[in-house]
């Protein structure tokens, strides 16, 4: 018996007649549109890049179609399988990856071609690509925002008259590896969709999606931008429990929690694209600047007014030494009261237990005028602080600390309550 597989007339080539058609042209050309399966199974989603806004995907792609001159006889209906030598010699569909900006089929340890044919002439061509795609994605929400990105494949040649794609078994055409995994997003849900693209200048195409929606880990940011952020604010709220007089620690508190605040802004901005709109995570932030600003201005509020009573005290001193007023500044229990015109002896007496200052010796022709000191016990000046304990809230300058105290924290959670419930 004679060995087929040593005779040069069953070789795989010359079985299938490569050599006796022309391949240039599609199978049924100028008949029907070929009828081209497509199914993806997605390997891994390497990377989701904001900046670029793309992705890059690995996949394996194949597609279906029946070309009768590859047909060719069999006893067992087994098909052959060829590598990517054999592609170069018939015909095969030009998908291509719309939107693309990268993308090239692995070719170690060769290329990543398979080709098997069947006995009656169907086709399955498979290839392992990888590809960067651009991904138009919407920040209003970022990072608390979802993003649905899309993989495009169409006929670069042929028109929907000449190649008609599909996916071979609608939505199980895709599959995805369960380990897929990124560390900045969950992959929610893969589906795929088709529909006519059109080209003024060629025609009607036939396009298949592949689409897949993605979630970002919050986490992530609540740890690097949120959470210190927070910190920030709180921080410059130190500044109300520290004396209003202690000039450099307020001060340097306050540049400092600003200066973070900057840093924080210009890292975040950094890692994203320069869109026109505003971001979620930019709301937070510039509102936690405000925050931080404020706090300094109140500072800046509290040690003008400060000055300005200092002042004014310091012209109510130097206007009593001119009038030549004894100066009791400093003294916890002493007052000093000018008594002028005529007293009656009833009026002496009721200064009994005061100390009476002598007269001036360059007027002693001035009996109606007398100079004593009060000299006040505890009780009445106790009693003279409350009942001017709340002329004194209004006009110290201290008093606005305190209120900030509520003020500041009351607000800031306000606006934490609305944005949380605004974006989650």
């Amino acid at each position: 018996m004679v060995d087929v597989t040593k005779t040069r007339k069953v070789k795989k080539d010359h079985l299938l007649r490569v050599d006796d058609h022309d391949f240039t042209m599609r199978p049924a050309f100028a008949g029907p549109a070929i009828p081209v399966g497509v199914d993806v199974q997605v390997e891994s989603l390497d990377s989701i890049s904001e900046v670029d806004m793309d992705f890059t995907m690995t996949l394996y792609l194949r597609h279906y179609w029946k070309d009768e001159r590859l047909s060719f006889p069999s006893s067992t209906n087994k098909s052959m399988t060829f590598d990517g030598r054999l592609v170069k010699k018939i015909w095969v569909p030009d998908v291509f990856f719309v939107h693309s900006k990268r993308s090239f089929i692995h070719d170690t340890t060769t290329d990543n071609i398979m080709l098997r044919v069947f006995p009656d002439g169907h086709v399955l061509y498979s290839l392992r690509v990888t590809v960067t795609a651009a991904c138009n994605m919407d920040f209003s929400r970022f990072p608390l925002d979802s993003q649905t990105c899309t993989l495009e494949l169409e006929s670069y040649a042929y028109t929907d008259e000449d190649l008609m794609l599909y996916w071979k078994s609608g939505d199980e055409s895709l599959s995805t590896d369960d380990k897929i995994s990124l560390s900045q997003f969950l992959i929610q849900k893969f589906h795929t969709t088709s529909r006519l693209a059109f080209y003024s200048s060629t025609g009607w195409y036939n396009r298949l999606y592949i689409n897949f929606t993605l979630r970002r880990h919050i986490f992530f940011f609540l740890l690097q931008t949120y959470f210190p952020a927070t910190l920030m604010v709180m921080l410059s709220w130190v500044s109300f429990w520290i004396d209003r007089r202690a000039v450099p620690a307020r001060v340097s508190l306050g540049i400092t929690t600003v200066l973070t605040m900057s840093t924080i802004i210009t890292g975040v901005n950094a890692s994203m694209p320069r869109v026109s709109y505003i971001k979620a995570v930019d709301i937070y932030l510039w509102v936690s600047f405000v925050f931080v600003f404020l706090s300094v201005l109140e500072y800046a509020a509290v040690n003008y007014l400060t000055t300005v009573k200092d002042g004014k005290d310091r012209k109510l001193r130097e206007k009593a030494k001119e009038q030549s007023l004894p100066c009791t500044c400093g003294m916890s229990h002493t007052r000093t009261m000018m008594l002028d015109g005529t007293y009656s002896e009833a009026d002496t007496n009721s200064l009994a237990g005061y100390t009476q200052a002598p007269m001036a010796p360059d007027e002693p022709e001035k009996p109606e005028r007398m100079m004593v000191h009060l000299s006040l016990d505890s009780e009445s000046s106790a009693a003279k602080k409350k009942g001017l304990r709340g002329f004194r809230i209004i006009n110290n300058t201290h008093a606005i600390d305190t209120y900030s105290r509520m003020i500041f924290p009351g607000a800031y959670i306000i606006f934490n309550l609305i944005y949380w419930s605004v974006y989650c």
